[in-house]
């Protein structure tokens, strides 16, 4: 009986998936379009024809139970989705609307990240090895994106600090540089006469 209410809720997740990697195929390109970063569009269509692959997975998945995919609407995978609508509808340009494009797109990687940890928990429980297997390669797939955007973000991160200064802010902080340069250099000298 526990067997069988572990394997309603392993399809059910699974549906679950299913549908958040459908949604996720309709917003990958509006990411890719607003990105600013080659790299970055570039990363965004990867994963898009990743996501495909994950998809097909799962299908394949199915098809082993003889179930349907359909039939499960993703709620958290439709909020993460609108929030980076969302994103994409503020002012932001840029270095700073890619820095906001890689938090959104990271929190998806995160929920599936999680997703996927739990269906492969109750497929090894199930004993199903293939299922789990095909699981993981999703998984690891998932994890790369994620290391991959925080490694982008370092670069487009500090982009973007410079495209948020003002010309202002950019002279007063390089002046600002400068003189603290020039001090320590007076106070390296001034203390070599003194001794």
């Amino acid at each position: 009986m526990a067997e069988n209410g572990l394997r309603e809720l392993y399809l059910d997740e699974l549906k679950d998936l299913y549908n958040a990697e459908n949604q996720l195929i309709k917003a990958l390109p509006k990411l890719a379009k607003a990105s600013s970063s080659d790299e970055l569009r570039e990363g965004f269509e990867q994963h898009l024809e990743q996501t495909k692959g994950h998809v097909e997975r799962l299908e394949q998945i199915f098809e082993a139970l003889d179930e349907s995919p359909k039939g499960k609407k993703c709620a958290g995978m439709e909020g993460l989705v609108k929030e980076g609508s969302e994103v994409m509808s503020e002012d932001f340009e840029g270095a700073v609307m890619d820095a906001a494009l890689i938090g959104a797109a990271q929190r998806v990687e995160h929920y599936e990240i999680a997703a996927y940890g739990t269906v492969i928990a109750f497929a090894n429980q199930l004993g199903e090895s293939e299922h789990a297997s095909l699981l993981k390669e999703t998984l690891e797939e998932e994890k790369e994106t994620d290391e991959k955007l925080t490694s982008l973000s370092e670069e487009i991160n500090s982009q973007a600090t410079s495209e948020g200064m003002g010309s202002e802010e950019e002279e007063e902080l390089t002046t600002a540089s400068s003189r603290s340069g020039s001090a320590k250099k007076k106070g390296r000298g001034s203390s070599r006469r003194a001794a």
